[in-house]
């Protein structure tokens, strides 16, 4: 299975007008890949709690959308977005329960009607995750989560990312063009067109075989890491300013890159073998999120589905300034 980049899309809620807007933006995404009218009604009606429940307990915030591979088709995965103070969760859960008058339905529905929920909310806010399917579609969710911004919104992005699943091992990949806009976003899909073409090739070589695709272009960042479920072990690469941290066990531990650019210019790539990382997250970044950040601050996030964890850390750590990617992996999803 192969998880290729495409960006998040924004929809910003701070008026109840744009419930409507966010409902039939959902509508006529399933309907393009591929959800019957039923599917795509149910898909609709999540978007429709979810953002009536960020106007209600926040008054703004945003609702993320991005279309999934699954199986033989697409799924959808929403995610609601805020920074208010958070609401109890069990309470939102129970149906009758409402703060803004209306029948209280939401996120009780959304549960029901999503075959992916989770939510993690406290005094920063909310991140609540639906991922549709359509009913008679088969597979297993795949817990992989990525959150993906261009500069202002900017049609190009500088950052690209891949991962490949396959019998019992990963590969994944994250690249971030130097800069950003059209010229960035060559330099990345030069480099991620090469790796999708042989992923689970000796992670040096592979490197160097970015390297030439990439020569000619600005060149840029990237970052390497291979699972292997059977030896238990992560293999990992890293040139430039590509962020990446294993989170399990006592403590996290950061997965060290070289200085270089590339596709210009860098001394041989070390890959460095991380043991004994099952059910580790497996956290990779661009420069464009700060690197200090701690799960240990969020209670009970490190559980919480990679979709939900990629969010929030976008939420509260982006820079800015620059593209910006975050690409979190349960190694669990391997084993299944």
């Amino acid at each position: 299975m192969n998880l290729a980049a495409s960006l998040t899309q924004v929809l910003r809620l701070d008026d109840h007008s744009q419930v409507g807007h966010a409902r039939r933006v959902v509508q006529k995404l399933a309907e393009q890949h591929g959800f019957d009218p039923a599917d795509a009604g149910r898909a609709a009606l999540v978007a429709t709690e979810l953002a009536s429940n960020v106007l209600k307990h926040a008054e703004r915030g945003e609702l993320h959308l991005r279309v999934l591979p699954h199986g033989d088709g697409h799924g959808l995965e929403l995610l609601a977005v805020d920074r208010a103070k958070g609401f109890d969760v069990h309470a939102c859960l129970a149906d009758g329960y409402s703060t803004g008058g209306t029948q209280g339905i939401g996120l009780g529905a959304v549960s029901r009607l999503a075959q992916v929920f989770d939510v993690h909310a406290d005094e920063r806010g909310a991140v609540v995750l639906a991922r549709l399917y359509r009913e008679d579609a088969s597979g297993p969710d795949v817990r992989v989560g990525v959150s993906q911004h261009s500069l202002h919104d900017d049609p190009a992005c500088g950052d690209t990312w891949h991962v490949t699943l396959g019998k019992q091992r990963l590969s994944a990949l994250l690249i971030d063009g130097l800069g950003h806009g059209e010229e960035a976003e060559r330099a990345a899909k030069a480099g991620a067109q090469e790796f999708a073409g042989n992923p689970f090739s000796e992670p040096q070589g592979l490197l160097g075989e970015l390297h030439h695709a990439m020569a000619g272009t600005r060149g840029g960042a990237v970052a390497i890491a291979q699972y292997d479920a059977c030896a238990d072990s992560l293999a990992f690469i890293g040139i430039g300013n590509i962020g990446a941290t294993l989170v399990g066990g006592e403590r996290p531990r950061g997965l060290a890159s070289h200085p270089g650019i590339v596709g210009g210019q860098y001394r041989k790539g070390q890959v460095f073998d991380y043991a004994h990382v099952k059910g580790n997250l497996l956290i990779m970044f661009s420069d464009g999120l700060q690197s200090r950040w701690n799960l240990q601050a969020y209670p009970g996030l490190a559980s919480r589905h990679p979709a939900v964890i990629a969010t929030v850390l976008h939420r509260d750590f982006c820079r800015g300034r620059d593209d910006v990617t975050v690409l979190v992996i349960d190694l669990e999803t391997v084993h299944a």
